[in-house]
């Protein structure tokens, strides 16, 4: 898994049982007595690689509440990161309908091999038995629904991809709508799984508290995360992504790099003796969502894409705005809880945001 290492130590260590432990829930729940049914999930298990969600939900639970708490609410934990882990899976397979996605993770996706209904229901199915599931625990208070707050993150989650389908080809994207559209589609359901074992708790709500704190921290992490992603889009190794690069232009999807490179570019020198205007990167991005361009001229013209937006900085700026949200997202860690191994475990995880290559 993405985010684990063997020098973690024994809080790493305790996080990777938990994390088998959502695998083995995550497969209960859905195993059904219609064959063709457990067919589909079966290729859900393609898709499970970083595990990002239920990691940063366990992690925090550690690191704001230690063994204590696990010893009194860990099934609550527990059943929480196999409910966000299905909700994000079904983002997955309904985002692979929406982006006519043939390739994840090395592996076919359900609408290459089974058609667009067959994965449309399949991500109705892990949503249904996300909440489904959630609806096994128990209501922490009179004021807190776990169900509803997750719900509330979910229509957060379709709300982005939303204003990102509204957005796309739209190659004057500002930098304030990329922004609202990564947090709402990717950092709001990380934040909420910092902010889970808190409600799980009982802890107050105000800004102060540690629950709010921790929401921040993933709401912040998530949004860098995102912004790694699309550089891994442009100047990722295909074979360690997973999937082809150059998806999001080809989708028509202005991420940061470009949103940097198109500020950056006027007419002159961007390195090694080319002109480029910021017509003609408008007209390169128009190309890249044309879908009669041949495939090898679209590889071709994406990674001169990404060559620009190296040469002008675009690359560093936005990694450098990814740093500086996981150092924010840090401090929002050390100020708030105490020196245990659990904060050193979260604040490791962070780092490693920066550092994947897939």
């Amino acid at each position: 898994m993405m985010l684990m290492a063997p020098e973690l130590g024994a809080v790493g260590e305790t996080l990777r049982q938990r994390l088998a432990d959502v695998e083995q829930r995550f497969a209960a729940e859905l195993l059904s007595d219609i064959e063709p049914v457990n067919t589909l999930v079966g290729y859900v298990e393609r898709y499970r690689g970083k595990m990002l969600r239920p990691t940063l939900l366990l992690a925090s639970a550690e690191a704001a509440y230690g063994p204590e708490g696990f010893e009194k609410h860990g099934e609550s934990f527990a059943v929480l990161a196999t409910v966000v882990e299905m909700v994000h899976m079904a983002t997955l397979v309904h985002d692979d309908v929406l982006d006519e996605a043939e390739v994840r993770r090395r592996g076919a996706t359900v609408n290459s091999l089974r058609g667009n209904e067959a994965a449309v229901m399949l991500g109705d199915y892990l949503i249904s038995h996300a909440y489904h599931l959630c609806s096994s625990l128990p209501r922490p208070s009179q004021e807190v629904s776990l169900g509803r707050v997750i719900a509330e993150a979910t229509n957060t989650v379709c709300e982005g991809e939303l204003l990102q389908l509204a957005h796309r080809n739209d190659w004057s994207l500002n930098r304030r709508t990329y922004f609202e559209i990564i947090r709402r589609k990717t950092a709001s359901l990380c934040g909420l799984c910092c902010r889970l074992p808190g409600l799980v708790i009982g802890e107050d709500e105000g800004p102060a508290s540690t629950g709010e704190a921790l929401r921040a921290f993933g709401e912040k992490l998530g949004i860098a995360f995102q912004i790694v992603d699309d550089l891994l889009d442009l100047t990722g190794d295909p074979a360690t992504v997973g999937k082809s690069l150059g998806r999001d232009l080809a989708k028509g999807k202005l991420t940061l790099p470009m949103i940097e490179l198109l500020e950056r570019v006027e007419a002159g020198q961007i390195g090694g003796g080319r002109a480029v205007t910021r017509d003609g990167v408008w007209a390169r991005l128009e190309r890249q969502a044309d879908d009669t361009l041949p495939g090898e001229v679209r590889e071709r013209e994406a990674t001169e894409l990404a060559g620009l937006a190296l040469a002008s900085g675009a690359i560093e700026a936005a990694r450098e705005r990814a740093e500086g949200l996981v150092e924010d997202a840090m401090e929002r860690v050390r100020g708030a809880l105490p020196g245990t191994p659990g904060r050193a475990l979260l604040l490791e995880l962070s780092g490693r945001v920066l550092t994947r290559k897939a």
